[in-house]
């Protein structure tokens, strides 16, 4: 078995790389130990199952991109132009991954919704868990927006909501079609969906 202290964070790794590339169905336990190079017993110590070990690639990768959107939606900025921010990193993210691999692999937890979603409730039941939680952290922005006067919306959270699903959705296109030129119109959709009078300074993104 592989060190303890390192093949349980290979296996998430390696899972998480073929799950984006390939999707989670067609994966087996024994190609994800080859790619992450250990034995198929390290598996089983660390998993009990394939789901559980989905479960966990979907918690490592909301950790990471939860401290993410913390860090771009708080802070001193004005609340527009952090809401453009997340917009704007979501969209270099996407065409980094595109260089480094020939495709742009889309969302983790969008890609899991429409594969899994019907098939397993462990974890349909978790990426609901995510997907409220970034619609929370958007309302919180959206709040903030509509107190400055600068959006005309009268329920924030579905505002919030119909903004999380164009970004998943022009992520879904710029998968599709391979193409992340699709994500260049999402900052003007969010704000025609949540009727926007930014400041100069949300316009220009300073």
């Amino acid at each position: 078995m592989g060190r303890t202290s390192d093949a349980r964070e290979k296996i998430l790794g390696a899972a998480q790389s073929l799950i984006e590339l390939r999707g989670y169905s067609a994966l087996g336990v024994a190609e994800i130990c080859k790619a992450a190079g250990v034995p198929k017993g390290s598996f089983y110590y660390f998993f009990e199952s394939k789901e559980a070990l989905a479960l966990a690639v979907i918690d490592e990768h909301w950790t990471g991109q939860r401290a993410a959107w913390t860090r771009i939606l708080t802070g001193d900025a004005p609340p527009l132009q952090r809401l453009r921010r997340l917009l704007e990193e979501t969209e270099a993210e996407q065409r980094v991954g595109k260089q480094s691999c020939g495709t742009v692999s889309g969302c983790l937890f969008g890609n899991l919704s429409l594969e899994l979603s019907n098939q397993t409730e462990a974890i349909r039941s978790r990426l609901q868990q995510i997907f409220d939680a970034q619609v929370d952290m958007v309302d919180a922005v959206v709040v903030e927006a509509r107190q400055r006067g600068e959006v005309a919306v009268a329920d924030t959270r579905e505002a919030a909501r119909s903004v999380v699903a164009q970004l998943e959705g022009q992520v879904m296109f710029a998968k599709l079609y391979n193409n992340t030129d699709r994500l260049g119109p999402l900052w003007p959709n969010c704000l025609a969906l949540l009727g926007g009078r930014p400041t100069q300074e949300a316009v220009a993104g300073v």
